[in-house]
């Protein structure tokens, strides 16, 4: 577990992520991450779950239709 401070970064609060936070979630400077509310609380993630989404809908409009692409493939 890691203890943040919060810190004045212009007209902005920001936090400083260490190194360490940075490396397990493969993330660099300029690097966007994403808030999400969870039942547990608050999670930040390199990862955005709006494309997850489409993602997930696309995989299962492709299981849906598969024999059409199959077709489509000859």
């Amino acid at each position: 577990m890691h203890t943040l401070k919060l810190s004045q970064i212009g007209n902005s609060v920001g936090v400083i992520l260490p190194k360490e936070v940075l490396a397990r979630l493969k993330l660099e400077k300029g690097d966007s991450i994403f808030i999400t509310e969870t039942a547990e609380g608050i999670a930040l993630t390199p990862y955005n779950p709006a494309l997850d989404e489409q993602l997930t809908a696309g995989r299962e409009f492709m299981r849906d239709y598969r024999d059409t692409f199959h077709q489509l493939a000859k």
